[in-house]
């Protein structure tokens, strides 16, 4: 069990004789606050928060972090309230230990929407101080140490937890040490059958390897001085889950997990890393595609170092990582290595900090609401450290997840290349932006200033931030038609139905409006939108209300009267551009310009609009108070779907004879099906691209001159 004089002894330089001071009174409030209290392995409560504190130390963070460490407990399982923390230690340390504490109270839910919360809260902590990850991963690591002291259902759901959120965030901290001691920890508990065939695996060759490495560390250390460099050499075995998870992803045997033996280099200056390694390759044989140079290109996560394979004389393989004292100790403790905290600072993020960027685009995450399946799944994609490493043709390296595409690249540019994007070009290649790019491509991203996002974008892109500013973009575009449809049937119901005098006033509207429908609108506009997305509906029921202060309802057998009569007051409203319009044609019908239509008001998705014929309408499903007159623009030039069904011979080329026939009327043929029968006849489903209905009833025309048809009807 570690005292408190052991983790005096690793902070006694750094801090002074008052600083320790206070540090032990909150080691004696701890103490008091815990006691009597002992842990499932039977020892004193204390011995956790003292295990957390040495780990801080261990990382070298600040005096609040460590007393924030040993107090981290006191408010979930004392009687001690946090205001008393506040009191004795500081508004900073309070909020530090309240930021621990709500990460471990999630209240009973299904597994995904508990991860998806626990994810929530630590996210939420860390935008606010960095320091309360620091604390929460010491706080795991010590748990999992003792795990085997709970019941089995508990030590995998933990272990599990662990895997899925704590091992992967401390991995985007650069904080390799705590994550590779997190991941091996939980590995047990969470595949026992796999660990103990690693282990098996591992077992045989590590007493050989340990020896191997020895040698070579030897052979190293005697090359380097002859060389006159100065460095320290390390030796390293790869962790049981780490070989795991390579071999796994990599769908290789054991034998071909080239990194299980490795040496650290680790030396003064970034100069001599790269003359180590030409010494290196002189001396050994090494392995082209096993060099990485992070030192360049470093990852995400800050991580550096150069990492060559190499092979020696009874051809054995050997990693050897070369990096800086500066290099090692982020790659170890990552971003708790550097962080500082300066007096009057806030020690939340900074907008200048790129580093955490990831993290900034997984707060914004839970602004679009979704649901738990959905936020994991994006989630990961933020966890997961990026791998692809593509350029622009002036030699700017872009970081990108894999399966990332030419338009996520456009969008790490910029927001305004990327909402601008029309093509790519790949190596010189003109290719689609929805291309996937490969580490080493050589990007450019021609634009368009007529160019703007389509939903379709949404299913190109992987990255967070390049769905957040399509689909901010697509929100704003959707808003602006939604209030121009809305503005539209206000002007046109406005017409039919007299206004109060008083009511002209756009203010006083618009507090009339609210009083009565109890909307809650700011402006208007607020009410155009809504009425635009078909969430208000403006009759005469509404102008009624709106005079007179008082709802005002047709009788239904009234209003099933005007319907039948045609004496419903309809608005008319002219399509001319649907998707401009915030206009959407019915699939169920798929209406097409020139044929009797009629619109309908789906809340939250605008206007609808349906053929006459559709089934919906003449069988009074929809809602006649949603009902709109709506007509088509004669001059609009667009194309429509229709969907045909021909009743034919089953005779030789007969489908060959239907498509001539439609494309001679310049028909496009989207997709056909053909099913037969016993009887020697054939239905041929088509589903064809026309420009309106004095077109389709042309090709109809054309299909049923065709000697093998029966009949040709519309779906």
């Amino acid at each position: 069990m570690i005292r408190f004089d052991d983790i005096v002894e690793k902070i006694q330089g750094r801090y002074t004789e008052k600083d320790i001071r206070l540090l032990q009174k909150a080691y004696i409030f701890a103490a008091r606050a815990h006691r009597g209290q002992t842990r499932r392995s039977g020892e004193p409560y204390l011995s956790h928060p003292l295990e957390v504190t040495n780990t801080l130390a261990e990382m070298n963070l600040d005096l609040t972090t460590l007393i924030a460490g040993l107090l981290h407990d006191v408010p979930e399982d004392t009687q001690v309230s946090l205001a008393e923390i506040r009191e004795e230690f500081g508004k900073e340390v309070a909020t530090l230990v309240e930021g621990v504490t709500k990460i471990g109270r999630v209240e009973d839910a299904s597994p995904e929407e508990t991860r998806a919360e626990t994810i929530r809260k630590i996210i939420l902590a860390m935008t606010d101080d960095l320091r309360v990850i620091f604390i929460k991963l010491a706080d795991r690591w010590h748990n999992l140490k003792t795990l085997h002291f709970l019941p089995e259902d508990k030590q995998k759901r933990i272990a599990q937890e662990t895997l899925e959120i704590y091992a992967p965030i401390a991995n985007r901290l650069g904080m390799g040490k705590i994550r590779a001691e997190l991941e091996d920890l939980s590995f047990r508990y969470v595949e026992p059958d796999e660990y103990f065939k690693m282990v098996a695996l591992v077992e045989p060759r590590l007493k050989k390897g340990k020896a191997e490495l020895k040698k070579l560390k030897r052979e190293m250390e005697q090359l380097l001085k002859e060389s006159g460099l100065s460095a320290e050499i390390q030796s390293r075995i790869k962790r049981l889950y780490s070989i795991y998870s390579k071999m796994k992803k990599k769908e290789v045997d054991f034998d071909q997990v080239y990194d299980f033996l490795a040496l650290r280099i680790i030396t003064d200056s970034i100069k001599n890393c790269y003359a180590i390694l030409g010494i290196i390759h002189q001396h050994w044989p090494h392995l082209p595609q096993r060099f990485r140079d992070y030192i360049a290109m470093p990852k995400p996560n800050l991580y550096q170092s150069l990492h060559t394979t190499i092979i020696t004389k009874n051809k054995q393989t050997f990693e050897i990582q070369i990096r800086t004292r500066e290099m090692h100790e982020l790659a170890e403790n990552g971003i708790a290595a550097h962080w500082k905290y300066k007096e009057g600072a806030p020690a939340g993020l900074s907008r200048e900090d790129q580093r955490l960027q990831w993290l900034r685009e997984i707060a914004a995450l839970f602004s679009e609401k979704k649901n738990p399946k959905e936020f994991l799944k994006n989630l990961k994609i933020n966890l997961i450290p990026e791998e692809i490493y593509a350029f622009t043709p002036k030699g700017k390296v872009i970081n990108l997840p894999p399966g990332a595409t030419a338009l996520d690249f456009a969008f790490k540019i910029h927001t305004e290349i990327g909402l601008q994007a029309r093509e790519a070009k790949i190596n010189g290649e003109p290719m689609p932006l929805k291309t996937p790019l490969r580490s080493g491509d050589i990007v450019e991203i021609l634009t368009s200033a007529d160019r703007t996002p389509h939903r379709s974008w949404l299913n190109w892109v992987v990255t967070t931030s390049a769905r957040q500013s399509i689909k901010k973009f697509l929100n704003l575009e959707t808003r602006a038609r939604a209030v121009a449809l809305g503005k539209k049937i206000w002007e046109k119901e406005s017409k039919k139905f007299k206004l109060l005098p008083e009511l002209k006033s756009e203010e006083v509207l618009k507090e009339k409006i609210n009083r009565e429908f109890g909307l809650g609108l700011n402006n208007l506009e607020d009410f155009y939108y809504r009425a635009g997305l078909g969430k208000i509906i403006i009759n005469k029921d509404f102008f009624e209300c709106l005079n007179s202060g008082r709802e005002s309802r047709t009788g239904l057998l009234q209003k099933m009267v005007d319907k039948i009569s045609g004496r419903a007051s309809l608005p008319v409203l002219v399509i001319k551009n649907p998707e401009q319009q915030m206009i959407t044609l019915a699939r169920c019908c798929h209406p097409i310009k020139g044929e009797p239509v009629v619109g309908y008001l789906t809340a939250g998705h605008g206007l609808t609009v349906h053929a006459q014929r559709c089934y919906l309408v003449a069988k009074e499903i929809l809602d006649s108070q949603r009902l709109m007159e709506v007509t088509w623009d004669p001059n609009y030039q667009g194309t429509f779907k229709a969907r045909l069904v021909v009743k034919s011979q089953d005779s030789p080329g007969v489908l060959g004879k239907v498509a001539m026939a439609v494309a001679e009327f310049k028909g496009n043929i989207s997709r056909a099906e053909v099913n037969t029968n016993k009887d020697g006849q054939a239905t041929i489903s088509l589903e064809i691209i026309i420009n309106d209905l004095n077109h389709l009833e042309e090709i109809i025309k054309k299909l049923t001159r065709l000697k093998e048809v029966h009949s040709v009807t519309r779906e």
